[in-house]
């Protein structure tokens, strides 16, 4: 409770002192304690009932989210980009132009007007609707030297369903945790989609087999974060201008002061949010009262970018972001995302944005346990990428996880998320007014945005944030979580106070994320962690991102040096590096391969080094000498190397012959997964086969993975080379070594998929940038690429589609969209299964169940010394995707055959052991007619007739730098090196108070959200926190009016009576009439000058 003075100064005499006193003290038990006997209740204002879908008694909703997702191409309309910013005039003189010589000269076709805030200004795109374009129209425009590209109009539709939780959650304020089972579901958007969930949230991070199903009525998450210390030093987000692109806001809501603009990129007249989620979105970040944002005085600036109905289209996006450069927006979140990192204009578009030093912040996805699930543009170097934590510090099980499949094959993924904070069960404005609950890292993604809009308040040099020092500053002060990785949680937990600290002690500088490379450190480290390197193995790759908060804009000055330590053994392994050639924009990559020195093939012991960077940028004014400012940063690297394993002990993973979406349309393995139509994980064994690469570790193998053609690697180093869902085709070089490989002793594991040409035509779509019909090139793996691979043995795949369970070797098995074995040798082992005919269910839709289909095949082949071959017809089942049931016990029956020559007795005495197929009586799977494989492919490329290999490209070559060596001790603990330069948290102090939790009053009816804020704290809805605070004022209220009229008292006996300055006093009352003044001025204890 707060007493305030207005107007006129009113004396009180001593009685009414007393009774202020004993009103004060009889209030303690009311408002901050409950008394004994538990009769006193704290004050509950009455509540209001939020207006969404599934709507409730409580101002408090906690709901769960459905999300559908889908996108289809606007039918004759195209997205014209141009090199630069053009007036509509120009723009339209230059289309005119290009289509003037189109080759039917009949072609009709206009400018599709566009109503809306970025139409009077400049743009760099322009849609145009044309009547039957044919695809050299598209090239007539796209040779138009100011035309850069022309894409597909998109039409996206979101669905956000909201329904209610089975059970209550109980009351908004009741910090107590309720467990509820609950099951849980993924949705994998094949485009982008708003990144929020089921308010349930899983509170294990994968780690455990057993892992429970929480429900959080929290506190505010603000106050979780502190961000209350900022507040109370007058830090509210005043003079940065944010951005939320969603679905709107209604514009008298109660929870928010200070819209500066809501503009509406829509067709629908309306700037009002008639989903709940843009609301929420924009309440995390400013909502000023009940569940409080983080910078509530902020300017904030709505984008509506989604329909009531939830459809949007790539022109508006691309509208609203350069309408955003054009307002100076400071800080833009964005809450969705999709797999597709190869959308040139989204992308680009970003990077423009950035560029123009807007900070974007962007969900990560919901797409988690899984590995190399990341969404764009969370996935982006210049993007601050944010996953989600639990409010136990768990990290979420929806919380999609890294690496980066940019990369691959060649090269190896970078570190995302770069942060995490709490993304599950945080409780954010409803529609139009109250409280509800949601989950996601759409809810974490605003979490950060909000802490980066009330960072960058707080530095009086507005000039040193942009997104790459503000990056800096919540990587360095990130809390790292025990027991997760970095591809689970980036550099740690947002640690709001620590940023703070840095950001108003930073100076601009480079710095590296990551900023160490330690391959002994577990588990953070993982996966360089989970195997040591030796003489002989392929190079490990660190995918290391360069972060230049000098510049937009920054190079690498000459080449990176590499100095080992010579007391650490620093001179035991050789270093090779790759980096950017310019750093654009504000980030760059430094790629750090590792290899072992011969002179340490037996050795064993951990090696210790350091790579040196210096990045240049040019300075923003001329007073730096040169014009250039110059950062140099350190990476510690230090390994463990163990004597080289045994060949049977090594297997070769094949990466170079997986694809995946993007670019181009590649199925998913499973065809039961309707939801998930795309293969886009990377097929990577640090992704989506990271558990069967954890078991092949626990069992003791090494693997290694080959990103380059199989021409390109020592054989006799490897005893078996593993092939798993190849989609790409083999170079004949590739074919012709293979064999004379497996003669010579390596051995062969196949795990194929399904490829039918009829289901393949089945699950076609309409293509968003050839604007055809778009079939699969391949299907779940590309069966007659490998039928010429391993024909020289008798050995082939059918076309048959099969799903099933059944038993072998004890062990329950689930085939899930696997092809049979249609040739094998006479010799050979074959074991076959009665399993349903899934294509004939796809093509008819009816059900039948085929007799003895040939699924599994061991082979020796006949040469003297020569490797074992072993086929398989899915690989579902060692694939974390949408694996049901594991076998990994048969991937280990497997390589005991191969590397060991162990034939498992389980299987050569099966009762399901039938003769080898021949194959005569059906023809064998063709490659599907008129497929545009080539494009995608590294091996094939475009001839008239059908696609001809490329010229066999050459091996990667690495040039190992020249070390300098140092003959000086390694820092101990590399985590605790200090991240950034010329950073002293001691320098920048903090108020000594505790937590401070704001107080608030309710509204009363027809009272208006729009009120001042005193002093610059935020007020909040009441609570047991705030009610926990009110107690300490009333007894500081209570001394100060006491102390009040003590020193009145006493003033006025020790006055003389003669001199009465009766004259003077209404002087006196005018100098003290200003109440809250008065108020301070009597807790100081100083009297007034007469």
């Amino acid at each position: 409770m707060v007493w305030v003075y207005q107007g006129t100064a009113m004396p009180l005499h001593p009685i009414g002192v007393s009774l202020l006193l004993g009103l004060l003290l009889g209030l303690l038990p009311m408002v901050g304690t409950e008394a004994e006997g538990g009769a006193q209740q704290p004050y509950d204002p009455p509540t209001s009932t939020e207006a969404l879908p599934s709507s409730s008694g409580s101002n408090c909703s906690d709901l769960t989210v459905k999300l559908e997702f889908s996108t289809r191409v606007v039918e004759h309309e195209y997205i014209v980009a141009f090199t630069g910013y053009f007036s509509a005039k120009a723009r339209s003189l230059y289309i005119s132009s290009a289509l003037r010589n189109a080759a039917d000269g009949v072609l009709e076709w206009h400018i599709v007007p566009r109503e809306n805030p970025a139409s009077d200004f400049p743009s760099d795109f322009e849609v145009v609707h044309m009547r039957q374009a044919s695809h050299s129209n598209l090239v007539t425009l796209e040779d138009h030297p100011y035309i850069k590209r022309v894409t597909p109009q998109r039409k996206v539709f979101r669905t956000l369903k909201y329904t209610p939780s089975p059970e209550p959650s109980g009351p908004c304020n009741d910090t107590r945790w309720t467990e509820k089972w609950q099951s849980w579901q993924t949705s994998r958007p094949l485009r982008r989609t708003s990144l929020s969930i089921s308010s349930g949230f899983w509170h294990a991070t994968g780690r455990h087999s057993s892992r429970r199903l929480l429900r959080a009525i929290p506190r505010h998450v603000a106050q979780i974060l502190q961000a209350d210390v900022l507040w109370q030093m007058g830090h509210t987000g005043s003079g940065v201008k944010v951005a939320v692109f969603d679905t709107g806001l209604s514009e008298k809501h109660p929870h928010f002061k200070n819209v500066k603009e809501r503009t509406n990129w829509t067709n629908e007249k309306t700037l009002d949010d008639g989903l709940g989620h843009g609301t929420f979105v924009a309440g995390v970040i400013a909502s000023m009262r009940e569940c409080q944002g983080f910078a509530p005085d902020s300017e904030l600036h709505i984008f509506r970018v989604f329909t009531n109905n939830q459809v949007s289209y790539t022109s508006w996006f691309l509208d609203a972001f350069n309408y955003a450069i054009l307002k100076k927006i400071d800080v833009l979140n964005l809450s969705i995302g999709g797999p597709d990192f190869m959308d040139h204009p989204f992308v680009d578009k970003v990077w423009e944005l950035t560029a123009n030093r807007v900070i974007m912040v962007s969900a990560i996805g919901n797409d988690g346990p899984l590995y190399g699930t990341l969404n764009n543009p969370a996935d982006q170097m210049d993007v601050i990428g944010v996953g989600g934590i639990d409010f136990e510090d768990n990290i979420a099980r929806f919380s999609s996880r890294g690496m980066t499949t940019w990369e691959l094959p060649g090269g190896y993924g970078r570190v995302k998320p770069d942060i995490v904070t709490y993304g599950s069960g945080v409780r954010g404005s409803g529609m139009k007014e109250g409280c509800r609950s949601l989950s996601g890292t759409s809810v974490a993604s605003p979490v950060v945005a909000g802490a980066v809009t009330l960072l960058a308040s707080t530095v009086l040099n507005r000039e040193l944030i942009n997104p790459a020092s503000m990056k800096q500053a919540l990587m360095a002060s990130a809390r790292r979580l025990p027991g997760a990785n970095m591809f689970e949680q980036g550099h740690g937990k947002l640690d709001l106070i620590r940023a703070y600290q840095i950001l108003n002690s930073y100076r601009p500088q480079a710095s590296l994320s990551p900023n160490y490379i330690d391959l002994t450190e577990c588990p953070y480290m993982w996966p360089y962690c989970s195997q040591p390197i030796y003489y002989g193995g392929m190079p490990t790759i660190v995918n290391v991102t360069i972060l230049n908060g000098m510049g937009v804009t920054g190079r690498i000055v000459d080449k990176p040096i590499w100095q080992p330590y010579l007391p650490q053994n620093g001179d035991h392994i050789d270093v090779a590096m790759s980096y950017s050639a310019v750093l654009w924009p504000w980030a760059g990559y430094l790629a750090i391969s590792i290899s072992v020195a011969k002179k340490a093939g037996s050795w064993e012991g951990v090696a210790q080094g350091h790579v040196m960077v210096t990045v240049a940028s040019p300075a923003e004014n001329d007073s730096v000498v040169g014009g250039e400012l110059t950062s140099t940063v350190k990476l510690p690297i230090k390994v463990k190397i163990v004597p080289t394993p045994p060949r049977s002990k090594r297997v070769l993973w094949d990466q170079y012959h997986n694809l995946r979406y993007p670019p181009g349309y590649f199925p998913r393995d499973n065809l039961r997964m309707k939801n998930d139509p795309l293969d886009w994980n990377g097929d990577h064994i640090h992704t989506n086969f990271r558990d069967m690469y954890q078991h092949l570790r626990s069992m003791g193998y090494f693997v290694e993975v080959l990103g380059a053609p199989i021409t390109c690697f020592d054989a006799s180093q490897y005893g078996t080379l593993l092939l798993v869902d190849s989609e790409e085709e083999y170079f004949p070089e590739e074919i012709t070594k293979l064999r004379r490989d497996i003669d010579n002793g390596l051995s062969l594991i196949v795990f194929s998929d399904w490829y039918n040409t009829s289901v393949m035509r089945k699950v076609k779509f309409y293509d968003e940038n050839t604007r055809q019909w778009w079939m699969p090139d391949t299907g779940g793996a590309n069966i007659p690429a490998l039928n010429e691979l391993i024909s020289v043995w008798g050995m082939a795949f059918s076309d048959g589609l099969y799903e099933g369970d059944f038993t072998m070797a004890d062990h329950d098995m689930y085939y899930a969209s696997g092809c049979s074995i249609a040739r094998f040798p006479e010799d050979g082992i074959v074991i076959a299964k009665n399993l349903k005919d899934q294509g004939l269910e796809v093509l008819k839709q009816e059900t039948a169940v085929v007799e003895g289909v040939p699924i599994l095949g061991l082979y020796q082949t006949p040469s003297d010394g020569g490797g074992r071959i072993a086929l398989y017809g899915d690989s579902n089942c060692i694939d974390d995707s949408h694996r049901q049931k594991d076998c990994f016990w048969l991937l280990d029956a497997l390589l005991q055959y191969t590397s060991y020559s162990m034939t498992p007795p389980s299987l050569v005495h099966s009762h399901s052991r039938v003769s080898a197929p021949q194959g005569t009586d059906r023809p064998l799977p063709q490659r599907l007619e008129g497929n545009h494989l080539y494009r995608y492919s590294k091996v094939l490329e475009p001839h008239l007739g059908d696609p001809k290999p490329r010229p066999l490209p050459a091996c990667p070559h690495l040039s190992w730098a020249k070390p300098q060596p140092l003959n000086e001790t390694a820092p101990s603990n590399l985590w605790k090196h200090q991240k950034l330069l010329s950073v002293d948290l001691d320098k920048v102090a903090l108020p000594n108070v505790r937590p401070y939790r704001p107080q608030v009053r309710p509204l009363s009816p027809g009272e208006s959200g729009a009120w001042d804020i005193p002093g610059g704290i935020m007020p909040g809805r009441y609570n047991q926190e705030v009610g926990q605070t009110i107690p300490v004022f009333a007894f500081l209220g209570a001394m100060v009016v006491l102390s009040f009229f003590v020193v009145q008292l006493t003033k006025a006996k020790s006055k003389p009576k003669r001199r009465k300055p009766r004259v003077k006093r209404p002087t006196y009352l005018q100098q003290q009439s200003p109440a809250p003044n008065a108020t301070a001025t009597m807790a100081t204890g100083k009297s007034p000058t007469v």
